[in-house]
């Protein structure tokens, strides 16, 4: 059994996979978080400590800073501590280091975003090709564990569809994964997760129609869903992760994914794209000064973990699935709700952070029992599904199979 487990980053997500590790720690050992800012790190292990998360109080929770583009130090810190594994909860420019300080320490490796570079946004498509998985004869090689987007979008979603695949359709027609935030925060505007990265995103829409890639303008096509307990919501066809790993390994003509945004959101967002301010491109101010205007935006807007206190609502993330089974046409939604308030009344943190943070724990507690230690590289719907989803029912993020789902509604270009 792998012991230890080093956290890498001290953001929103961080803060509720600390929460889960530590409720199990007598599977997981030790907990290590790490960052570049350790007064954030303490301030996790405060939250952890103020709600009694230890399960086993012999079990050390402590933090150390680090440089995670520095693979050196990483590797030093990982034997240091003796971590057998890695969650990489940092933003997504660290990857590629983690994953190397853990193929030069052996320790098991689980991330919850694709790797990006700072100056190179959208690339095209699979974008898991363009860095990951170029590693992964190198996992195989040394018998290291690599488990690829292992958040919700990616992750649980990705194994809803193996889940599909296992046990729901002899073949799959389409897949549309649908996530929407019913709730509020009071503030008049903010991101779900990083800023930075959330923008990053809308830059270019990659998605996966009749077996090739497509790309459309962003939030150019917008669809409305009546989803399970929180109604009829708007949903905009993205990019994102999961598709450029489900398009290789799920065989299904078509694979989208939708994001839901309001009104308000649409038009503050347009106006901060019109005045460049979602721009990841540097320019330089009367004074000489070098600053890209996403930092900025960045730096102005509120940081998503603090959101949580206020946030009222409800979250429903799922994949609506068609396709047949025994020569007969079916379809279904499998999908999970998260409320903000009960989520902040457990770990003091918001559902967008919880539904991220609690499937890193779980899948390192099945790395640790040796379910999903398969010593190479690995996306998600690759692995058996069913421990996954049984261990996330147990630690808050229950799943739903409604096999009369609402239909898909109609899809309208607005831009």
């Amino acid at each position: 059994m792998k012991k230890n487990v080093l956290i890498v980053g001290a953001g929103g997500v961080a803060h509720v996979a600390a929460h889960k590790c530590a409720q199990h720690n007598d599977v997981l050992g030790d907990i290590c978080i790490a960052s570049k800012t350790q007064q954030k790190c303490d301030a996790i292990i405060e939250s952890v400590k103020r709600k009694n998360h230890c399960k086993d109080t012999k079990k050390k929770i402590y933090s150390r800073q680090i440089n995670a583009l520095d693979i050196p130090a990483v590797t030093r810190l990982i034997k240091d501590t003796d971590s057998r594994i890695v969650i990489n909860l940092a933003q997504s420019y660290v990857n590629m280091s983690l994953l190397e300080a853990c193929l030069e320490s052996g320790a098991a490796y689980i991330d919850t975003a694709i790797h990006e570079e700072p100056n190179k946004v959208c690339e095209d498509p699979p974008w898991y090709a363009n860095y990951e998985w170029k590693r992964k004869d190198r996992c195989r090689e040394k018998g290291v564990t690599a488990i690829l987007g292992a958040g919700f979008d990616p992750g649980v979603v990705n194994a809803y569809c193996a889940l599909a695949v296992k046990h729901h359709f002899d073949s799959i027609d389409t897949i549309d994964i649908l996530d929407v935030n019913a709730g509020s925060h009071g503030k008049y505007f903010a991101t779900n997760f990083d800023p930075e990265i959330n923008f990053r995103e809308f830059k270019k829409v990659w998605t996966w129609i009749d077996r090739k890639w497509v790309m459309e303008k962003v939030h150019s096509i917008k669809m409305i869903y009546d989803f399970p307990v929180v109604g009829k919501q708007p949903v905009y066809l993205n990019g994102h992760d999961e598709l450029h790993s489900l398009s290789r390994n799920i065989d299904a003509g078509s694979i989208r994914f939708w994001m839901g945004f309001g009104d308000h959101y649409i038009n503050v967002f347009n106006v901060l794209t019109s005045l460049g301010l979602t721009s990841e491109k540097p320019v330089v101010l009367d004074n000489g000064v070098e600053v890209v205007p996403l930092k900025v935006l960045k730096a102005l807007l509120p940081d998503p973990s603090s959101l949580a206190p206020n946030y009222t609502g409800k979250t429903c993330i799922g994949n609506f699935i068609s396709g047949k089974k025994n020569g007969r046409k079916k379809e279904i939604f499998i999908y999970n709700i998260c409320d903000h308030a009960e989520c902040y009344r457990e770990v003091e943190a918001q559902a967008i952070s919880y539904t991220a943070g609690v499937p890193p724990a779980a899948a390192a507690m099945l790395v640790a029992g040796g379910e999903w230690d398969v010593k190479t590289m690995v996306n998600v719907e690759e692995l058996n599904p069913d421990p996954f989803i049984a261990l996330l029912s147990k630690m808050g993020l229950p799943t739903v199979v409604e096999k009369k789902p609402a239909a898909m509604g109609a899809s309208e270009r607005v831009r």
